[in-house]
């Protein structure tokens, strides 16, 4: 499993403490292994693990619960409303911290290079500020993805992949740590400020989950600090529930849309739903979106009009200008179609790029290079543009925030630089609400495709960045363009307003990159603050989403997938009746007796060629040779509670009063329970007895073999488990019906496909 790479590493690093150079190879390893992979899209990895969604329902459990009043049961309904508070306070401030630091570095930077530029105009040698403007983008996208890349790699990207498989039951490791946190929201910052082309929305989901799934829980692991609030929620169920209450915080911070925050975390996450939860959901994101409205219209100095819902405010359009007519509703299709293939064209080149980067680019200090070469490339390429473009539009009556004069007579600007000199989101605005005629079709051409090409290329880096905003300009440039030769066609008649156009244009760019339908139109509406649009923009996103589908998955599936991740969608393949249970479950399995031998519990524990984390309980029946009927279910962890807590007996008398476990010793290892060899288990106590009838689960769900596939699958989505155990007609267990067995089943070209599972 070692590739020569490694093998030179370690020949560079043998003079380094031995046991670190071990660790650190088993951190580099899964991503070196690519290598010799040809195909490993087709595999699914086995280090994921599953949440246990579902409660075990022990003895214990069933105890407190019987213990708790209807009074204890209203606080506890009470807390969970003041975490969802407390998630949409902290999610908006995160937001408007990431946005005031943004504008002002990203301000001075673009002052340095407008003043360098107009300098080096008046006396030649432009070259200067070029190579001055690429080295900030670079270093500042270098420092960027350093922290990345060698602290925390989760945090690359935009999260909502890696967001999307936790809501559905997938524990990505680290996904919702501090650490993820600080470096997520340092590194979006950075990687703005560089000038990639990449927004900060998507990272902002990504944060709002992180801060739901800390707060939720009471304490800081990372940090070793245990606050004792909260204990109730620590528990998978729980921790998940908050966690979509946070992404949804997340969207309605990023675009002031508090209903399409909670059609999202409906959409793209929880696989579990419930009135209760949305309600609580909607009241998260509502705070959210008002926390970073009054404090960043405190910080503009405008305290009391509340007028910046969303980190990107498309400004508002107003009905009476820009309304549609009937006739124009074909055009709106039309760009759909458009928006869908030129979305499946950059996820099909963002596959392929990623593909490159998983085997190729997988070493820390390569992905850095990669990020700061990507960042002085966009420079360069903004810098050329603007250079070559001949489009001069007069400045006055025109809000543009760096006008660059260049070789512009007085009192005119260059139109390209409005484009490329600024940040993605005001760009966006810029092309939605400037008045027609601001564009020469020549300079918006040239900028789509290459800001096409850059975004294709930045999506995928080891930086912390999203791709709402980049679509959506790409998507506002060519309707723009769309507009103006529709004016052109026309002969200028009044409906051909090219902002309305470039609206449509960015919600069939976006919609046919990440193929989201519902919670994207609402989003839509709620940023330009009108509801008219309604209509046309789900047409348009309903086209882009069919039209793209019939190419290829959506950018966050497919990143889902090329991770290898056990992901259920829906519903089973449609072609799966055929399957039984008996073909889908894994065999042969450990079970457990009701009344076990310390040392085989460590044994099967300890035993890493099967790395299971449920074992059924079986009637311990010491004459019979037969395997007996299945009593319940115990997990490793609850078993490592049991070891670490020595809650053993001799064999001599069996009735010995042990010293009763709370449910609380449970939640205080969650969630890193120890590993099973930080367990020192001495010979004699190997010989003693463990009784698991009051910690095991006594009614897990089981399905009889003979359930066709589908209906499994129905079950097991549903309910979110971990863990279906398959019995025969006599109540034996013969199977166990996990995620990893379910995930391999996929719809593919020819139909149904089968992948392999791989360690990696």
């Amino acid at each position: 499993q070692l590739t020569p790479s490694s093998f030179l590493r370690i020949g560079q690093l043998s003079n380094v403490d031995l046991n670190e150079d071990i660790h650190e190879l088993e951190t580099e390893l899964p991503r070196q292994r690519p290598n010799e992979i040809p195909h490993n899209e087709k595999l699914l990895s086995l280090k994921y693990e599953s949440l246990d969604y579902d409660n075990s329902e022990n003895q214990l459990f069933l105890e407190e619960e019987r213990r708790i009043n209807h009074a204890a049961f209203r606080t506890v309904e009470i807390k969970r409303w003041v975490i969802c508070a407390m998630i949409g306070i902290l999610t908006g401030l995160v937001a408007c911290f990431i946005d005031i630091v943004v504008e002002n570095l990203a301000g001075l930077k673009y002052r340095v290079v407008k003043d360098n530029i107009d300098k080096f105009t008046a006396k030649g040698g432009l070259s200067f500020s070029l190579l001055l403007w690429a080295t900030l983008n670079a270093s500042v996208v270098m420092v960027g993805s350093v922290i990345v890349a060698f602290i925390e790699p989760v945090a690359a990207g935009s999260g909502i992949p890696q967001i999307k498989c936790y809501l559905n039951g997938v524990k990505i490791p680290h996904v919702v740590r501090l650490k993820t946190l600080v470096i997520k929201v340092c590194g979006v910052i950075l990687s703005v400020v560089g000038g990639l082309a990449v927004g900060k929305e998507g990272p902002m989901i990504h944060s709002g989950s992180v801060i739901a799934a800390g707060i939720s829980q009471g304490r800081s692991t990372s940090l070793k600090r245990d606050f004792k609030i909260f204990e109730y929620f620590r528990r998978d169920t729980e921790k998940r529930d908050f966690v979509s209450a946070g992404a949804a915080a997340g969207v309605s911070a990023a675009f002031g849309a508090p209903v399409g925050g909670v059609l999202f975390s409906l959409e793209e996450g929880a696989s579990f739903w419930n009135q209760f939860l949305t309600w609580r959901i909607f009241f998260a994101s509502m705070i959210s979106t008002f926390t970073l409205n009054s404090v960043l219209s405190v910080y503009h100095g405008n305290a009391w009009d509340l007028s910046s819902p969303g980190l990107i405010n498309f400004g508002r359009f107003d009905s009476e200008k820009m309304g549609y007519t009937i006739q124009e509703i074909p055009i709106f299709i039309f760009m759909g179609v458009v928006g869908g293939i030129l979305g499946a064209l950059f996820n099909a080149l963002n596959y392929w790029l990623t593909m490159f980067r998983i085997r190729y680019i997988h070493r820390p200090c390569l992905q850095v290079v990669e990020a700061m070469l990507v960042a002085a490339v966009t420079a360069t390429v903004g810098f050329v543009m603007i250079y070559c473009s001949r489009d001069c539009q007069p400045i006055q009556g025109s809000s543009v925030a760096y006008p660059l004069q260049l070789f512009c007579a007085d009192g005119e600007y260059n139109s390209m630089a409005t484009a490329f000199f600024n940040t993605p989101e005001k760009s966006v605005v810029n092309l939605f609400h400037d008045p027609p005629g601001s564009y020469n079709p020549m300079t918006l051409g040239m900028f789509t495709l290459m800001y096409f090409f850059l975004a294709c290329w930045t999506y995928g880096l080891t930086v912390s960045a999203g791709v709402f905003i980049p679509s959506l300009l790409i998507g506002a440039a060519w309707g723009r363009l769309f507009g103006i030769s529709l004016s052109y066609l026309t002969k200028g008649s009044i409906w051909a307003d090219p902002g309305k156009y470039a609206l449509m244009g960015a919600a069939a760019q976006l919609g046919g990159i990440v193929r989201m339908t519902l919670s994207l139109t609402v989003i839509m509406m709620e940023a330009t603050g009108n509801v008219t649009y309604g209509f046309p923009i789900m047409l348009v996103l309903m086209t882009a989403k069919i039209v793209g589908d019939y190419f290829v998955e959506g950018l966050y599936d497919m990143h889902i997938q090329l991770q290898s991740v056990p992901f259920l969608h829906w519903e089973a393949p449609v072609t799966s009746h055929s399957l039984t249970a008996r073909e889908v479950m894994s065999t042969p399995v450990t079970c457990l007796r009701r009344i076990e031998r310390v040392g085989t519990v460590v044994d099967i524990l300890s035993d890493t060629s099967s790395n299971h984390n449920g074992f059924p309980v079986v009637e311990s029946n010491p004459d019979t040779t037969q395997v007996a009927g299945l009593r319940g279910l115990i997990l490793r962890s609850q078993l490592i509670v049991l070891l670490k807590h020595k809650v053993f007996v001799e064999r001599a008398n069996l009735n010995l009063v042990q010293r009763r476990l709370k449910l609380k010793d449970f939640r205080d290892a969650y969630p890193r329970f120890p590993p099973i060899q930080s367990i020192h288990v001495s010979q004699d106590e190997r010989e003693c007895m463990i009784d698991l009838s009051e910690f095991m689960n006594p009614s897990p769900y089981t399905v009889p073999q003979e359930a066709s596939l589908p209906r499994v699958f129905k079950l097991f989505r549903a309910l979110g488990l971990r863990h279906l155990v398959v019995v025969d007609n006599r109540n034996e267990v013969v199977g166990m019906v996990t995620r990893k067995d379910l995930a391999r089943y996929r719809l593919g070209k020819e139909g149904l496909e089968e992948l392999s599972l791989a360690q990696t």
